[in-house]
């Protein structure tokens, strides 16, 4: 929760939950060197664990992070979870067995489990949690009194004051002395609970507003003291607390990063990316946290968020290229009103609908993952530029990417330092040929990029590749809420049903994609459709369209919506 949260956290309701006996230990599968992290927020804990067996743990994901599980007040706004009542594993995403029943999951997958955890504050006004404490500001019966709080009463207002910053009220919630011994005791203890449960680490939230010595006693007081920590601390310029203050305790959170690439994609060059990371002035890379958006930050608009289409894709794909920091892929929902909860509570039955965005399982995104566990400790070679948008680098012997973030297609004839041989371009499954000069000739479309990497030597169809059919690309723009699907006269295509008909990815806003397999030669009419978050159905105009799928291979339709 930034200082920047929405000042709605102040609109204040109920929150607590409900202990069960902790089941036995559970225990990771070895992850090996894998640093991403997929950020899940908001997802209830049993759509996590499915997300780990189908998706996470087959991409390659090391680590998945859960939105905060304690107790918190009632309400559906996302900052709800944000406002803890209790140490309870009792909030809106599941109870204690749901939750252990997750970790062990994820585990089973080969993912490790990182905790947002919400040790700074607890929260304001007064009720009933949502696991049945009642508590009022202040008082949270048999956690804390008034003498577990800080002694400033009144909001945080002076960010060059370390005193104001680390002793008031983050947006008026309840401030925790961590100072006395009792609350270290008692946070530590809350932490234990969930490694007891098999959590692998730990996001600390607001860890700007806790001196840095305070959290470090916490952390030393863990059944495993060496516990993955990563911390979130706000850079702000002339401000009296630095996030490299927290360095010691673990990695912190490097925003500076997710602005630097907002700037970068919307407003300059991507050329300017050849040095990005210590370079600009960032903390080490081995201890720093990086991520293109957060859920604070995607809402107030400091960074690329989904509504930035091509622009936000791309820079995922740059981040885990990019031999800087240890990666979040943020995985939210589609938003409007910046207070709102998540969908069904939290439920996701299928990603892509009920405003669910899976920005993980983005076939751009999720791709690269495999990517940088491939390039893991090979340094950046090859790099080429045009002094423009257009990029492209090594990672040693290891893997290749080139991005081009112009307007226009590009064609070139690219060095690499891969081995020869026939490679996937993992970013749309078509094979790439490089020479035993290490050089490969592509073109890449607007907004496209080609990755190569030693660990996909081969493209298999099949899936949502598949080795006949058709592409559809649809450059149509949206309204919050809208999507754009496609149908015809095939079963493949929903036989001209608005309820079958099929959702395009909106990963290349504003070009709608889909890739579906059909039998080669099939002849075939087709037609776009837009929905709203209603349901309601808006065709586009005009006649339909109509294509034929090749002897082999996809015929590519390159379409533009007709109002």
């Amino acid at each position: 929760m930034a200082r920047k949260t929405v000042a709605a956290a102040l609109a204040l309701v109920a929150g607590a939950a409900v202990a069960v006996a902790a089941p036995t230990t559970a225990q990771a599968a070895p992850p090996g060197e894998k640093d991403v992290t997929a950020v899940l927020f908001e997802w209830n804990f049993a759509s996590v664990a499915k997300a780990c067996t189908d998706s996470l743990g087959p991409a390659g994901y090391g680590y998945v992070q859960v939105s905060p599980p304690q107790e918190h007040i009632q309400g559906s706004q996302w900052w709800t979870s944000y406002q803890p009542v209790s140490y309870k594993i009792a909030g809106r995403l599941g109870d204690r067995a749901a939750f252990q029943s997750m970790v062990n999951t994820c585990h089973g997958a080969g993912v490790k489990v990182v905790v947002d955890t919400v040790i700074n504050h607890m929260a304001a006004g007064n009720g009933t949690g949502t696991g049945g404490s009642s508590y009022e500001k202040y008082n949270y019966p048999g956690v804390y009194s008034g003498a577990d709080m800080d002694d400033c009463r009144s909001q945080i207002s002076n960010y060059g004051d370390r005193a104001n910053v680390q002793n008031c009220e983050l947006v008026g919630l309840a401030d925790l002395d961590t100072g006395e011994d009792y609350v270290r005791g008692r946070i530590a203890a809350y932490m234990n609970d969930l490694l007891s449960l098999g959590v692998d680490g730990f996001r600390v939230d607001a860890a700007k507003h806790m001196p840095a010595a305070d959290l470090a006693n916490i952390k030393s007081r863990l059944s495993n003291p060496g516990v993955y920590w990563k911390q979130e601390a706000i850079y702000g310029a002339g401000e009296a607390v630095s996030p490299s203050e927290y360095l010691g305790n673990g990695d912190v959170q490097e925003f500076r990063y997710a602005r630097s690439l907002k700037q970068v994609f919307n407003n300059e060059n991507l050329a300017y990316l050849g040095n990005f990371g210590t370079g600009w002035g960032f903390m080490e890379s081995g201890k720093s946290a990086v991520f293109v958006d957060n859920h604070d930050t995607e809402r107030g608009g400091d960074t690329l968020s989904y509504k930035d289409g091509a622009n936000y894709t791309l820079a995922n794909v740059f981040m885990l290229a990019w031999p800087y920091g240890s990666p979040d892929v943020h995985s939210g929902y589609e938003w409007s009103d910046k207070d709102a909860g998540p969908p069904s509570g939290g439920s996701v039955s299928a990603c892509y609908s009920n405003g669910w965005k899976c920005q993980h399982a983005w076939r751009e995104i999720s791709s690269m993952v495999a990517f940088r566990n491939a390039a893991r400790g090979q340094a950046v070679t090859n790099w080429w530029d045009n002094g423009a948008d257009a990029i492209a680098f090594g990672r040693g012997s290891k893997a290749y990417v080139a991005i081009n973030h112009e307007s226009s297609s590009l064609t070139r004839t690219f060095q690499t330092s891969l081995p020869a041989g026939t490679y996937c371009n993992v970013q749309d499954n078509t094979a790439v040929t490089v020479n035993g000069s290490g050089q490969f000739t592509a073109t890449l479309g607007a907004n496209t990029a080609v990755a190569l990497h030693v660990g996909a030597t081969g493209c298999s169809g099949g899936g949502e590749n598949p080795a006949a059919g058709a592409s559809f690309n649809v450059n149509a723009t949206t309204a919050w809420g809208e999507n754009i699907y496609v149908t015809g006269d095939q079963a493949a295509l929903g036989n001209w049903s608005t309820g079958s008909a099929l959702q395009l990815s909106s990963a290349s806003y504003p070009v709608w994609k889909l890739d579906v397999a059909l039998p080669a030669g099939t002849s075939f009419a087709y037609k776009y459709l837009r929905k709203d978050a209603s349901g309601n159905v808006t065709w586009e105009s005009g006649a339909n369209r109509t294509a034929t799928v090749p002897s082999s291979g996809l015929v590519t339709l390159n379409d533009t919506w007709r109002s």
